[in-house]
């Protein structure tokens, strides 16, 4: 017996799928019901934990399982599944997870401070040694620091990831050039307005939850049109010093992808990656359009904050 019982995520997915069958498509009886299904499937998982801690508490005693039973630390915590009180402490982590990455890049930066050769100060400075060059000249170093746009759902149960991920590119803003942040349900708004320096973040988005356009028809996500409204909008926020982040988990309630669009917005970017909260097992099942884009952008899982922060170490290049 194992203490952490493993679920089969993809086999999951084809239960949920199959539990669906005969629901239209797209339509708010789907979304109502996948929304209960995935709650029963969760409430499963606990009780199928619990029983398994029950009978090894039986066979090896309560005392020894309370001593090796571990709980997994807020950044372990998949965004889909984290309880109000871990995103609070996911919040309350946001500072100090943009400190110590600003300090590992800064460390990065110093460590690759020299630039190009320069090859004429070299040649010069040899001649006083008989033209062995004992020591070289580098040009200045200028770090690349990027401009980045942001782009998130922020609807449902996605919201909670889009924030932490938000507040965190808030948090880190001295590292880029620029940071510009885009939400969106059905349709986009620019949010940067409401993430001001020396501002409160908490503040920020509750300011960005009742003030921003983000619904335009009915409410219910539409990444295609979300997608068409930013390009068109705001043609300018993309160019070839951005590095463009999109954040969600793709479910589309099987609406038009707007992925033809989203081509054009990654060839303009210097780079372009799509942050999934969802399990990769879990991607192309059901109204899941991940498929369509991953042929455009490259998608990447993100769970939770530890490969957030992995991720963002990659973004920003020494």
């Amino acid at each position: 017996q194992k203490e952490q019982p493993k679920f089969d995520a993809r086999k999951i997915a084809a239960l949920l799928d199959q539990m669906l069958a005969g629901k239209e498509r797209g339509g708010l009886d789907e979304k109502v019901a996948r929304q209960t299904i995935q709650e029963r499937i969760k409430q499963f998982q606990e009780m199928v934990e619990q029983e398994v801690r029950r009978r090894l508490a039986e066979d090896r005693g309560a005392e020894q399982i309370a001593k090796t039973a571990v709980q997994p630390l807020a950044e372990q915590v998949d965004f889909l599944r984290a309880s109000r009180n871990d995103m609070a402490e996911l919040r309350r982590q946001v500072f100090p997870l943009a400190r110590r990455l600003a300090t590992r890049l800064t460390a990065r930066r110093r460590l690759g401070r020299k630039g190009k050769l320069d090859f004429r100060r070299t040649v010069r400075a040899s001649l006083a040694t008989g033209g062995v060059p004992l020591v070289t000249h580098h040009k200045p170093h200028k770090p690349h620091k990027p401009e980045l746009v942001v782009l998130c759902d922020v609807s449902g149960s996605v919201a909670g990831f889009a924030h932490f991920t938000l507040m965190l590119a808030y948090a880190l803003r001295e590292q880029f050039t620029k940071v510009r942040a885009f939400a969106f349900i059905d349709t986009c708004d620019e949010v940067t307005r409401f993430f001001t320096p020396g501002g409160d973040v908490a503040d920020a988005l509750a300011r960005m939850n009742a003030e921003a356009k983000l619904v335009w028809f009915d409410g219910h996500s539409d990444y295609g049109h979300s997608i068409e409204a930013f390009a068109e909008a705001y043609p300018d926020a993309v160019g070839p010093k951005t590095s463009l982040l999109i954040l969600g988990d793709a479910r589309n309630n099987y609406r038009a992808t707007g992925a033809q669009t989203l081509k054009m917005l990654v060839q303009r970017a210097r780079h372009a990656y799509w942050l999934n909260p969802e399990p990769e097992a879990y991607w192309g099942t059901g109204d899941s359009a991940t498929r369509a884009y991953a042929e455009v952008i490259d998608m990447v899982e993100c769970r939770n904050a530890v490969q957030l922060e992995e991720f963002v170490q990659k973004l920003l290049p020494a």
